[in-house]
C-alpha cells in the first residue's frame, strides 16, 4: 500500500503484506477517478482513549449539549415524505423533530412540541393537512404557521406575539434530510466536504431506499459506530467471508474533521488465508457476501483466464445495468464490488457503489447513554425513466430479534448478528475493565481515532 502523507511519524512501514488495494486499482482496464486514488491518512497519535467516553453520564450529558446540538445529522429519506403533509419524526435525546413537506414542496423542520402547553404535536409519522395538537386544539399549517386555538377570547394576551412553530435548521443531499439544532451552522455543503464530489458517480437521490431495518443495540452508539470503522475485527468475527475479503490489506483515509473512509478490496482472499483458488472466491464472494449482483454461484463458469474479481465484477456490472436500465461502461472493479465506505461525523455511514447501497446510522436511544438505535437502509437503482418505487417502511425488530429474522437483509442479516454478538460485550467488558483504557491500532483503527479527535473539538469549544 503506498503511505499515507509526510506528516505520520510513525508506523510509516507498518502495512499488512501483500498486494494493496492502490495496487488492485493500477489492475483496472479503465481510467480510475481520482476520488480512487487519494490516500491519506495523517498520524493522530497512539494515545489510549478512557472508557469513560463510552460509560460516563457526564460524557453522555457533554456530547448532548456541545456536539449532538451543533452537528449536521440525517434524519430521514426524502422519499419518506414524499407529498404535502408528509412528516416524519426524528427524535434524539430529549428533542423531537417534526419533517415536514409542505405545499410549496419545501422540507422544513419544527419542533414537535404545542406552544400552549407543550404537548407533542404528533406521536407518530404520518399524513396531515395541519398540525392540531390534540389536547386542546391548537393549529399550526404546514409551514408551521398558527392558525389558532379554541377559545381564542382567553388568549388575547397572545395577541401579536410570534406564534410560528420554531424551527431548526434542514438541507438535503443525496436523497437524505439532515438537520441541525444550530440556526448558525455552516452550510451541509460546507459540513460534507469531499463527500458529494467523491459520490458524483452515485446520484444517490436517483435512489430508492428498499430495505430499512431496525433495532436496539445494548451499548454506546459511538461503540456501534466504530464497529463499522474497520476491517480488523474480520479475521474473528466474519471468518466465513474472509476468503473474497483483502481485510488486513484494506486503506484508510481522513478529509479534514467530518469525513472518513474505509476501502477494503473484495475478490481477493484475506492475507491470513493461504491456498484459496479463484474459484473459492467467486462461489463465496457471491454466496456469503450479500451485496453482490447475484447470491449464488450455481450454473456459472468461470473462465480459467479471469480472476474471481474481474469476473464478479463484470457480473456485477450486468445485473447493475439491468436494474438501472444504464450503462456504466467507465465503472471501475472496485466500485463495482469493493467495500468502500464513508463516514460523516458523527453517525452517517453510506457505502459507494452502482446498486445495493449499505447505509448505517447509530444514535443514542431516547437519553439513554448505555444503548443505541441501529438503522440499516439500502438503496436500490430502478430503471432510468420509470416511477420511484414506494420507500420501505422502518421495519423495527424487537430488541432480542436477530437481524437474520428481517428477511429483506439476505446474506447480511446473519453477518450484523455477528456484529451484534460484540457491541453489547464490548460494553460490558469495558465496564469490568481494570485498565480503564482502550488501546487502538495505529492505521487500521485510525477512522476510530479520527471521530474521537473530531468529537473532542466540539467537547473542549
Amino acid at each position: 500500500m503506498a503511505k499515507p502523507n509526510k506528516e505520520r511519524e510513525q508506523g510509516d512501514d507498518v502495512r499488512c503484506p501483500g498486494t494493496s488495494w492502490q495496487e488492485l486499482l493500477d489492475l483496472e482496464e479503465v481510467d480510475v477517478p481520482a476520488y480512487l486514488r487519494e490516500n491519506t491518512c495523517p498520524y493522530m497519535g497512539d494515545e489510549d482513549l478512557d472508557v469513560s467516553r463510552y460509560l460516563s453520564r457526564e460524557f453522555h450529558e457533554a456530547e448532548k449539549q456541545k456536539m449532538w446540538s451543533k452537528v449536521w445529522q440525517m434524519a430521514c429519506r426524502e422519499e419518506d415524505i414524499p407529498e404535502p403533509g408528509d412528516h416524519f419524526i426524528y427524535e434524539i435525546h430529549d428533542e423531537s423533530v417534526l419533517i415536514t413537506r409542505s405545499e410549496d414542496n419545501k422540507i422544513r423542520g419544527f419542533i414537535n412540541s404545542c406552544l400552549h402547553r407543550g404537548r407533542m404535536l404528533r406521536n407518530e409519522s404520518g399524513c396531515v393537512n395541519e398540525f392540531r395538537c390534540p389536547f386542546h386544539g391548537a393549529t399550526w399549517d404546514l409551514q408551521g404557521k398558527f392558525k389558532g386555538i379554541p377559545c381564542e377570547w382567553d388568549f388575547r394576551h397572545l395577541k401579536g406575539r410570534d406564534m410560528s412553530l420554531p424551527e431548526v435548521k434542514v438541507d438535503t443531499w443525496g436523497g437524505f434530510v439532515f438537520i441541525n439544532f444550530d440556526r448558525n451552522a455552516p452550510s451541509l455543503e460546507e459540513y460534507m466536504g469531499v463527500m458529494p464530489k467523491h459520490f458524483e458517480r452515485f446520484p444517490l437521490h436517483d435512489y430508492y431506499k428498499a430495505v430499512h431495518v431496525q433495532r436496539v443495540v445494548q451499548c454506546n452508539w459511538k461503540v456501534g459506530a466504530e464497529a463499522f470503522m474497520e476491517s480488523f475485527h474480520t479475521v474473528e468475527t466474519h471468518q466465513q467471508i474472509l476468503t473474497f475479503t483483502g481485510d488486513a490489506n484494506s486503506q484508510y483515509d481522513t478529509f479534514g474533521d467530518n469525513v472518513s473512509r474505509s476501502v477494503t478490496p473484495m475478490g481477493v482472499p484475506s492475507p491470513h488465508l493461504s491456498g484459496i483458488t479463484e474459484e473459492d472466491i467467486m462461489r463465496d464472494i457471491l454466496e456469503l457476501s450479500g451485496r453482490m449482483g447475484k447470491d449464488s454461484a450455481e450454473g456459472l463458469d468461470m473462465p480459467d483466464d479471469l480472476t474471481a474479481r474481474k469476473f464478479v465484477a463484470e457480473a456485477n456490472r450486468e445485473v447493475f445495468e439491468e436494474a438501472a436500465n444504464e450503462k456504466f461502461p467507465e465503472a471501475t472493479m472496485a466500485e463495482l464490488e469493493d467495500a468502500i465506505l464513508y463516514s460523516l461525523f458523527p453517525n452517517f455511514q453510506v457505502w459507494i457503489g452502482y446498486h445495493g447501497n449499505i447505509v448505517y446510522r447509530f444514535i443514542p436511544n431516547g437519553d439513554d447513554h448505555e444503548t443505541c438505535l441501529f438503522d440499516v437502509m439500502i438503496l436500490m437503482r430502478y430503471p432510468k425513466g420509470a416511477e420511484r418505487p414506494p420507500a420501505a417502511p422502518v421495519h423495527r425488530l424487537a430488541d432480542d430479534e436477530p437481524f437474520a429474522n428481517a428477511q429483506e437483509l439476505g446474506a447480511l442479516g446473519p453477518v450484523f448478528d455477528q456484529d451484534d454478538s460484540n457491541m453489547p460485550s464490548v460494553q460490558r467488558g469495558m465496564k469490568a475493565s481494570h485498565k480503564g483504557k482502550v488501546s487502538l491500532a495505529s492505521y487500521q483503527e485510525s477512522r476510530i481515532r479520527h471521530l474521537h479527535q473530531t468529537l473532542d473539538k466540539y467537547l473542549k469549544a
